[in-house]
């Protein structure tokens, strides 16, 4: 773990020696937090004795003071504004002129705490000064001065700040309100669960705050409940991991995640058990922060040889929830080269970035997007941006195979969009039969379609009122014991197992499929719109589904 965050710290203090910095004075424009992570990096580099460089370690640490002090004058030190002690957060049109944000501080602020911690025996003076200073109006702004409401990533960074402060400036009734925040928020999501179900990289800000807390914390007590609340947080991680990918549904993602994993730095530092791309587009701080996830959950983590089904009831947002049992129910079931599932549940997501239901490949599995998925285009919906879906689909799940409908009302865009993962990919009239890294998949559309090959992924579109798309995903192992060994004899079999697809002269529709193991899955809509789900021929049951502890 040691070994891979100091390879993050070389790599990324490299990128930032050779970054040219712009006439601002800074290396990047679109976000503030940017150049205070690259900066770190750099400094820290120039502060190891055993990290060797082609350039000047004294010339690294003056670029990247140079730097720090840059980002740290765009503080608003106006102790009147609405915006006191904030930083900007887009930088144009120039970081002088850019307008304050509530966010930067928000994760910034406590890890600017931890890196003055560690680093201010060495800053120079101007540096510790500016920091000192930063610090200062931070604590002042009582930005995190907030009561529990949500539970969600914002409350979580509130809670870190407030002890990390806390114990800054000896303020004991703040350190005494952010260990009965910490507390409460471990006693909801270890009890109930976090209603942001795979949220990224808004996960990461939870394990980045309460690891800079649990680094920081000089009271015993206190940091106890933080290692339990990270054993907690890595435990969630673990159940959802899959060789550097994050499988089954998300409430929220970036472009940056969806349809491919690249927020992947902190996995890799904690895993290992996937090569470190060149691209980073979140560093933040996971070569500096260094809590181990505990061994339960690495072994989950790293073990995938025997295929696992996780059932879990998602809490709504507690703001939202209208009680205990206002729930969503989220499936996935992982085996050792893929992952199918998502969430039974429409629900409109902060931004409508509901991210419903994919096949997941491990990351490196193949070259690009590592998720095969389907949707139909809704409310923030751009063309390219492969997110945001509308209401009009309904999912049913059963280990390795999914089934959507998509009944599209009139007058509304009548196409679905899919997406599919790079590999020797086979078309016939009514599907796709693929291989993909070392996992065989098999799509049915029900409508004509046509697919558009780039240079990371595939585009599959499809017309239709009323479509629905059956997807079978099976391990090439599994296949080869049938005396399948390639995309060829995959799509041969596979076109036996075709779904049906019925609409009667009454109005009622079903889709019904038999999978390569035997198993029968259906989804029926009668003509008064009422939605059934069977497996096997009973209907689907949530009773089965528990708030999941990860415990």
């Amino acid at each position: 773990m040691q070994q891979r965050k100091r390879e993050l710290i070389s790599k990324i203090a490299i990128k930032a020696f050779e970054q040219p910095i712009l006439n601002n004075g800074l290396w990047f424009q679109g976000d503030i937090r940017d150049n205070f992570y690259y900066a770190s990096y750099l400094y820290a580099a120039s502060q190891d004795e055993g990290l060797a460089f082609h350039f000047n370690k004294e010339e690294a640490r003056t670029k990247a003071e140079l730097i720090l002090l840059q980002v740290l004058e765009l503080q608003d030190r106006n102790a009147d504004s609405e915006t006191y002690g904030h930083w900007p957060l887009h930088l144009r049109p120039t970081p002088k002129e850019a307008p304050f944000n509530t966010l930067p501080v928000e994760l910034m602020g406590s890890l600017m705490v931890y890196f003055y911690k560690r680093y201010q025996a060495s800053m120079s003076e101007p540096l510790q000064a500016a920091f000192e200073q930063a610090l200062l109006h931070i604590y002042r702004s009582d930005f995190y001065r907030k009561p529990l409401e949500h539970y969600h990533h914002h409350e979580a960074k509130y809670t870190a700040a407030k002890l990390i402060l806390g114990q800054l400036y000896q303020d004991q009734e703040l350190i005494k309100d952010g260990y009965q925040s910490l507390r409460r928020t471990l006693g909801r999501i270890t009890t109930i669960g976090m209603s942001e179900y795979g949220g990224l990289p808004w996960f990461w800000h939870w394990v980045q705050a309460f690891n800079c807390a649990w680094e920081l914390a000089e009271d015993g007590e206190i940091r106890v409940v933080l290692a339990q609340m990270l054993d907690y947080l890595w435990s969630v991680r673990a159940t959802y991991y899959l060789r550097g990918a994050w499988v089954g549904a998300h409430s929220r993602g970036w472009p940056h995640d969806i349809p491919q994993d690249r927020n992947v730095l902190m996995d890799y530092v904690q895993f290992g058990d996937f090569a470190l791309p060149d691209d980073m587009p979140r560093t933040e701080y996971a070569g500096f922060l260094s809590y181990e996830a505990p061994a339960q959950a690495r072994a989950i983590a790293l073990n995938r040889k025997l295929p696992t089904e996780v059932r879990c009831r998602v809490p709504r947002p507690a703001a939202l929830a209208q009680s205990d049992k206002d729930v969503l129910h989220s499936y996935v079931y992982i085996t050792e080269n893929f992952a199918v599932g998502g969430i039974w549940e429409r629900a409109l997501e902060f931004d409508n970035e509901q991210h419903r239901w994919d096949v997941t490949l491990p990351l490196g599995a193949v070259s690009g997007v590592n998720r095969a998925f389907f949707f139909h285009p809704g409310p923030g919906y751009s063309e390219g941006d492969l997110r945001h879906p509308s209401d009009h689909g309904e999912v049913l799940f059963h280990k390795n195979v999914v089934a959507a409908v998509y009944q599209i009302p009139d007058g509304q865009q009548n196409e679905i969009i899919g997406c599919l993962p790079q590999g020797d990919w086979i078309e016939e009239p009514n599907g796709l039969f693929g291989h993909c890294g070392n996992a065989l998949i098999a799509v049915y559309i029900q409508q004509p379609y046509q697919r558009e090959v780039l240079a990371d992924r595939s585009v599959v579109r499809s017309s239709g009122g009323k479509n629905a798309v059956v997807v079978e995903c099976v391990d090439m192992a599994d296949a080869r014991s049938k005396g399948i060994d390639n995309a060829g004899q995959f799509a041969e079999t596979m076109m036996r197992m075709q779904p049906t697809f019925n609409q009667s002269n009454e109005g009622t529709y079903e889709v019904a499929y038999k999978t390569l193991q035997e198993e029968s899955i259906a989804i029926m809509i009668d003509n008064k719109g009422k939605i059934a789900k069977f497996v096997n021929g009973s209907a689907v049951d949530f009773q089965a589904y528990a708030y999941h502890t990860h415990t």
